[in-house]
C-alpha cells in the first residue's frame, strides 16, 4: 500500500468514526484526539526503528572498511604520499617496518603439464650470490629441457665451510610452488629412482661454461632421455648473459625476485638489521669483496708484502678446481680484473659524494 492510499484510508475512517459517535452521541473530539495521538506515536516508533537499523547497517560497514583498509591498504596506497608512506628523513615505526616488510600472499599458478624427460640434480659451486644465480640458470634450463627439477645441493666444500642445506636459507615450499607453472620441482628423485641415485647409477658432468640454450637442447638434453637421471656438478656462469631469448630471461628473473625468497628465519633477522641501521639515520650497504678467497682465486696481491703473497698462492692450488694457479698480479690489475682495495673503495665513494658521517654496513667476510 502506497503512501497516498494510506492517507486516503486513515481519512475515510476518520469521517466514519466521527459520523459513528456524533449519532451515538459520544464525544467525536475525544475519540478524533486519541486516534491521531495513536497515528503519531506509530510514525514516532517507525522512526526510532529505522534510525536504529540505518546506525546498525552503518556500524556493519565502519567495521568491515577497517578490516579490509588493514588487510589491503598499504599495499594499495603504497606510492601515494600519504600516512601509508613516510619521508626518508622522518623515523619510521616499527609497525609500518614490520607491515610493509611482510610478504605479499600470491594465489599459487596452476601447474604446467608436460611430457617429463628425465631428472635434473645439480650441485651448485660458489659463494651464496654464485649459488643463487646458478639456481636461476638451473630452473630456466630445466623448464626449456622439459626435465623434472630435483631441488639444487648447495656446495659445503667451499672456503666459507658453510654445511646449509637449501631449506636451510630458502623457502622450499615456496620455491616448488611459485614455480609449478614453469616447471616441476621435487626435493628428492621418486622412489623408484632413488635406489640408482644412492648406488650412484646416473650420469654426471660440468656443463661448458657461458653456453646458450642450444647447447643444452641439442647435447645435454640427449643425456637426460638416456640416463634418466643427469647429474650437473658445475653451475657458475654455466648459462649466457647475452643473446638469449626474452622469454628465457624473463623466467631467470623471475626465479630470483620471486621464486627464491629466504626463510621466514632470515627474513626476520634482515627486518631487525634494516630496522636498528633506519633509527641511527642514512645508510649505505658495501659488499667490500677483498676477502682472502677472492684475493686467492683472483690472483690480486697488490699491497701484500711477501709472507702475505705466499699465503695466497698455497690457498690457490689448495683447491684444485680453481683452474688458474699462475697468475701475474700486477697485469691483472692493469686489465682492471682485480677488486678495489680498502682505500680505493673509499676514495671511490667520496667521489660519488657520499657523506662521510653515513654509516656504511660492510656486507663481507673479514677483510684481509
Amino acid at each position: 500500500m502506497c503512501k497516498a492510499e494510506k492517507f486516503l484510508y486513515h481519512k475515510k475512517l476518520l469521517q466514519e468514526m466521527k459520523v459513528k459517535y456524533h449519532l451515538g452521541g459520544g464525544d467525536s473530539k475525544v475519540v478524533v484526539d486519541k486516534f491521531n495521538n495513536s497515528l503519531v506515536s506509530k510514525s514516532r516508533m517507525s522512526l526510532w526503528m529505522i534510525r536504529a537499523i540505518t546506525l546498525l547497517l552503518l556500524w556493519s560497514c565502519f567495521v568491515h572498511l577497517v578490516a579490509v583498509g588493514g588487510m589491503w591498504g598499504p599495499r594499495l596506497l603504497k606510492g601515494w604520499p600519504s600516512c601509508f608512506n613516510t619521508h626518508h628523513d622522518l623515523p619510521i615505526s616499527a609497525a609500518v617496518l614490520e607491515m610493509t616488510s611482510l610478504p605479499i600472499k600470491i594465489p599459487l599458478p596452476p601447474k604446467r603439464i608436460y611430457q617429463n624427460n628425465g631428472y635434473l640434480m645439480v650441485s651448485c659451486n660458489g659463494g651464496l650470490n654464485q649459488m643463487r644465480a646458478a639456481i636461476c640458470d638451473m630452473v630456466t634450463i630445466a623448464r626449456y629441457m622439459n626435465v623434472t627439477l630435483i631441488v639444487p645441493e648447495l656446495d659445503k666444500t667451499s672456503f666459507w665451510n658453510d654445511p646449509s642445506e637449501f631449506k636451510d636459507i630458502f623457502d622450499v615450499d615456496h620455491f616448488i610452488t611459485s614455480l609449478r607453472d614453469e616447471v616441476r620441482i621435487l626435493k628428492e628423485v621418486p622412489p623408484r629412482l632413488k635406489r640408482r641415485v644412492e648406488l650412484g647409477v646416473y650420469h654426471t658432468m660440468p656443463p661448458i661454461s657461458w653456453s646458450n640454450m642450444s647447447y643444452y637442447q641439442d647435447q645435454i638434453l640427449p643425456l637426460v632421455k638416456k640416463h634418466k637421471v643427469l647429474h650437473l656438478n658445475k653451475t657458475d656462469t654455466r648459462l649466457a648473459n647475452n643473446e638469449l631469448p626474452v622469454n628465457v630471461q624473463k623466467l631467470r628473473c623471475r626465479v630470483n625476485f620471486n621464486g627464491l625468497r629466504f626463510t621466514p628465519k632470515i627474513e626476520e633477522l634482515g627486518r631487525r638489521v634494516v630496522k636498528i641501521l633506519r633509527e641511527k639515520g642514512p645508510f649505505l650497504v658495501l659488499h667490500l669483496r677483498y676477502e682472502m678467497d677472492m684475493l686467492a682465486f683472483s690472483g690480486c696481491s697488490h699491497g701484500c708484502n711477501r709472507y702475505e703473497e705466499e699465503e695466497l698462492t698455497r690457498m690457490r692450488y689448495a683447491y684444485p678446481w680453481w683452474k688458474e694457479k699462475v697468475i701475474n698480479s700486477e697485469l691483472k690489475r692493469k686489465e682492471g680484473l682485480c677488486p678495489l682495495t680498502p682505500e680505493e673503495t673509499a676514495l671511490t665513494l667520496s667521489a660519488l659524494g657520499i657523506d662521510r658521517n653515513v654509516q656504511i654496513y660492510i656486507a663481507a667476510g673479514e677483510i684481509y
